[in-house]
């Protein structure tokens, strides 16, 4: 079970409200999570970002594919997993992650495109993108569980696009 400490919400809703009228776009970068699920204090915390004024919302930190969400109609990216990632904690040599690089566009201030797109790393641990088609699987299950938090995820050519 996890939640958000109320009094770090609101002074992370406060900066974000002050920081609004200063810029075009607001992107939130939360380093949280654990696991393959997002957790209540992710929700709670990147709501509160998208209600204090930010455009969107991208979730890093526990190295898998996290749902996306739309809020009020913008993006929450819970987790972006991994662009590479050869050695981690401890010495352990990871392979065969997964990540996600986000592609948004936005025309007056608000966001008018909102994408994705798979990547892997090759032997030489060079980051390279992957079709939808290369990974059905790690889509449906990203997909089945973006949609109990309000977002389609449909495969457009060599992205994956986030609607409502």
């Amino acid at each position: 079970m996890t939640w958000a400490d109320a009094a770090y919400v609101a002074e992370f809703r406060a900066d974000i409200s002050a920081l609004r009228p200063k810029v075009d776009v607001v992107v939130a970068s939360c380093h949280w999570g654990l696991g393959r699920e997002h957790l209540q204090y992710m929700t709670e915390f990147g709501r509160a970002a998208i209600d204090a004024g930010a455009d969107v919302v991208i979730g890093h930190g526990p190295h898998y594919s996290l749902p996306v969400e739309l809020h009020n109609g913008r993006p929450i990216y819970y987790g972006l997993g991994n662009l590479c990632f050869k050695q981690g904690h401890g010495g352990r040599t990871h392979a065969n992650w997964l990540g996600m690089v986000a592609e948004l566009s936005f025309e007056g201030g608000k966001c008018s495109g909102d994408n994705f797109r798979f990547v892997r790393h090759n032997d030489a641990y060079e980051t390279i993108f992957c079709s939808p088609a290369e990974e059905a699987e790690a889509l449906a299950d990203l997909a089945a569980r973006s949609k109990t938090c309000g977002a389609t995820l449909v495969a457009d050519g060599g992205r994956i696009r986030v609607g409502a």
